[in-house]
Formats: C-alpha cells, structure tokens, sequence
C-alpha cells in the first residue's frame, strides 16, 4: 500500500456526508496525486500555457476528446467553472469546479451501487434508470455499459464513472447522466436527416416532441405570408409578380388575409411529428435488421418512408389548407373552414382529400438525400476554408447556416413537383399528376414550375432560425441536457 493511501473498503457506504476524503478513497489516489491529475488536464486545455481557459481553447480541448460537436458544452463547462464571471478560467476555479464535480459524481455513485461494493453492475444501473422513468432496452444496456467500462470486466468503477461525467457540466442525475450518454454516443448529428436516433421509447421523447412542436408553429406563424405568397403564385398560371400579388391579398383581406391557412398549419405539426417518430421506429429494425443499426443509408431510407407516412396521414389538412389560401373571398368574408371541407367532400368525393398525394410523396426522399449530402458538403467546405483544420467540428452557427442553405437547395430541386402537387389540390378537376404537368409545361414553359419559388427561398432563413432559437429555448426549459 502506498504512502497516504487508506486501507479502508473504497465500495463502503460512508458513514455521514460524503466528504473529498471519501473520493480520495474510491480512487485510491492521494492528495499529491489528484492535484497531479487535475493540473495535467488544465494543462491539456491550455495548449497555449496562458494560464487561464476560454471558450476557444475548451471547444478545441473537446474536439480532442471526439466529443459530438453538436453536444460539446465548451460554453457551460467555462460558465460553471467561472466563480468570478471575468469569461475565463484559470487554474483555482477550475480545481475547484473539480472538487465539486467528483463530491456530486461520488454521491450519485453511492446511491446507484445499492450493494455498497464499489462498483456498478448492469442490474443496478438498469434498476436506477427504471427509477427514473427511463424506458432502455438490454442492447441500449450493453452499450452504456461497454462505453463507460474501459478495461471491459462488466462493471463500472468509481474512475471510469468519473473520467465519463468529469466535464459534463450539468447536474449529476440519472436522467441528465442517460441523455449525456444518448447523445454522445447514440446521435450523429452528421446523419440527422429527418429524426434524430436514439430518442425513441425513453422519457425525454415527449418533451422533444413538444418543443419541436412549439418550435414549428411559432416559425411558422412567422413566416405565414410568405407561405400565403408562395401557394398564391403557385396556382397562377398568367404572369404575375410578387408586389401585384401582396396588393391582391391586401386589397381583398387586408393583414389577416396574409395569415389565411396558418391555423391548419400550425395544428397539423403535432400529428405529423408523432406519427413520423412512430413510424420511424418501427421501420428501423425492419431496415436495419435484429440489431437496429441502419446506417446513413437506412437512416435516409427510413426517415423518408415515415415522412411518407406521416405525409398521407395529414395530407387531408393539408389539401384544405390550400384550398383555404387560394379560393376567393366573399364580400370580404373569407370562407368557413367546415363549410369548404363539406363543400369538397359533398362535390369531389373524398379521394379528392388526396389530389396531388403523388407528387408530395416522390419529392420526400430525393429532398433529404439532396440536403443530407450539401450538408455535409458545406460543412466540409468550411472546415477547410474557414477554420483551416479538417479535424475541427463547426460551431451552431455554421451548422445552422449549412443547414438552412442546403434546405434551400434541396427545396428548390424538388420544387417542380411542389408547383404540381399545389396546383391539383387547388383544382376542383380530376386531373392527373402527369396531365398536370403536361398542362403547366405546355403554357408556361419550364417558368411555370418555379412560380412562386422566391417567397419560398425567403422563408428559409427566418424559419430555421426561429425555428433554432425556439427548440433551444423550449429544451432549457423542460430541462432536455
């Protein structure tokens, strides 16, 4: 036994509050030698030996360590280590942040290792997960097990605890401590193409649902003219411009008649979202296999066929949302909903709640495919021109930039097939997808299956980005790490 070192049982529940010495115990380290540990990775962040650490050199510290970018907390780790809020670091406030992050990791360890034997088998952690709401299933089991338990013998120690939640900045509770692991090691956010893995029959799904429902409704509500310009444009089949237009919507509903349709769209975010999560996993064992690991290819493949899914479900809405936006108005009265919907129904017959079904479904998968790879393209493109360093991971911002312009990108080469599908769910006719387009190309040229694109293009950017800021905001307040 070395020097300074105790004999004491590490795994023994300590008597009383937990204390440092306690932690010294569990990692069978002395003072010297934690004091050792600590300074050696302050070190590793400070590569510039400037004796303090800013977010920069956090974030850099955290691509390292092949942290998702999307999950690195270079900005939270720097806040809850900064006791002085001067933005940066030095070495007392981060020992110190060391000192209270160990303590809380000790203390969550005890209370998971119900044996008091110093490690954590795979039962225990299932029954602390179970406890806490958290639905996992024994592969999810083994795979939280193997990537915390370094040296493979089936339990985790208190050091292997540790050195995974060490500069997790968050509070230590199994529910942060699951999620931690689910994005780090469950989510690439290179492959997010339509639903993100990983979140499928666990507690947080709920809340993520409800702030990507919020997140689309409030976006939007905000860029509801734009939508209304766009599905105007879209059905006119003599030249019209944007401003010419904006006057026909004022002249007939003054400011509302720009919000006319958002209702029904707003209210068909939730379903859509519910069912294409639904969808979604039941699809991917049956993709994927026994194992469930589908891959990018499978990913694409099984988030276009639930977008499909989904799409059908809703498409109802979605048709009467239309007709809602272009029909005329009466006397200045726009039209009730129900009595459009029973007009249609009682007129057309309810297969004409599907006109245009078609085109919407062909244009789900070449959509994400096209977005997938500019994604991945841009971000290439800017790991190597503008921060000259092919291993760096790009921050939220370029992210969100590559993200809305390879939505744009991929919005308008599927685009001809939108001008289609709007222009057979406005038509009381019984056209076909392909007269459709015969009857567009012919009297109006390839021009026509681009009307109405430039409104379209202009929702992009406000949409994602309030988009962006609303889910950010929605998962800091239900708490989603």
């Amino acid at each position: 036994m070395e020097a300074g070192k105790s004999n004491q049982n590490p795994g023994k529940k300590p008597g009383g509050a937990a204390t440092m010495d306690h932690v010294l115990l569990a990692l069978r380290e002395t003072k010297e030698e934690r004091e050792t540990r600590i300074r050696n990775l302050f070190e590793f962040f400070d590569n510039s030996n400037s004796g303090y650490l800013d977010d920069t050199q956090i974030e850099k510290g955290l691509s390292s360590l092949r942290i998702p970018p999307k999950y690195k907390y270079a900005r939270d780790l720097r806040k809850a280590c900064d006791v002085n809020r001067d933005g940066r670091v030095d070495y007392e406030e981060f020992r110190r942040y060391m000192d209270a992050k160990e303590l809380e990791l000790y203390i969550i360890f005890q209370a998971i290792d119900v044996h008091h034997n110093g490690d954590i088998c795979p039962d225990e952690l299932w029954e602390a997960l179970v406890k806490a709401g958290i639905e996992i299933s024994d592969k999810e089991l083994a795979s939280f097990m193997d990537h915390v338990d370094k040296d493979n013998n089936g339990i985790i120690t208190f050091e292997e605890w540790r050195d995974f939640l060490l500069l997790h900045p968050h509070e230590a509770t199994i529910e942060n401590i699951y999620h931690h692991w689910e994005r780090v090691c469950l989510i690439d956010i290179g492959e997010q193409v339509v639903i993100p893995d990983g979140i499928s029959t666990h507690a947080q799904r709920s809340k993520l649902l409800l702030a990507g429902g919020l997140a689309g409704a409030v976006s939007r509500t905000a860029t509801a003219p734009l939508d209304r310009l766009k599905v105007v444009l879209q059905v006119q089949r003599t030249k019209a411009g944007v401003v010419p237009t904006i006057k026909k919507i004022w002249r007939e509903d003054k400011l509302l008649g720009f919000f006319r349709g958002n209702g029904l769209n707003v209210t068909k975010v939730a379903p859509e979202s519910a069912i294409k999560f639904a969808a979604y996993e039941m699809l991917k064992p049956i993709i994927g296999g026994a194992d469930g690991d589908i891959g990018t290819s499978g990913r694409l493949l099984s988030g276009g066929l639930a977008g499909a899914v989904a799409q059908t479900a809703i498409y109802p809405m979605d048709l009467v949302k239309t007709r809602l936006q272009t029909c005329v108005s009466e006397l200045g009265k726009t039209p009730k909903l129900w009595k459009l919907t029973k007009e249609i129904w009682i007129q057309e017959g309810p297969r004409a709640f599907y006109k245009g079904l078609c085109p919407s479904l062909l244009g789900i998968v070449p959509y994400a495919g096209i977005d997938l790879a500019a994604y991945e393209t841009l971000k290439d493109l800017s790991r190597t021109y503008i921060h000259h360093d092919t291993g760096y991971e790009p921050g939220p911002l370029i992210q969100l930039g590559c993200g809305m312009t390879s939505g744009a990108l991929g919005a308008s080469c599927v685009y001809p097939l939108q001008v289609v599908r709007t222009r057979m769910q406005a038509d009381s006719s019984n056209n076909t997808m392909r007269q459709e387009f015969l009857k567009t190309l012919k009297g109006e040229g390839l021009r026509g299956f681009y009307r109405g694109i430039f409104p379209n293009l202009f929702k992009v950017i406000p949409s994602a980005s309030i988009s962006y800021l609303v889910y950010e905001a929605m998962k800091k307040n239900l708490s989603i790490d």
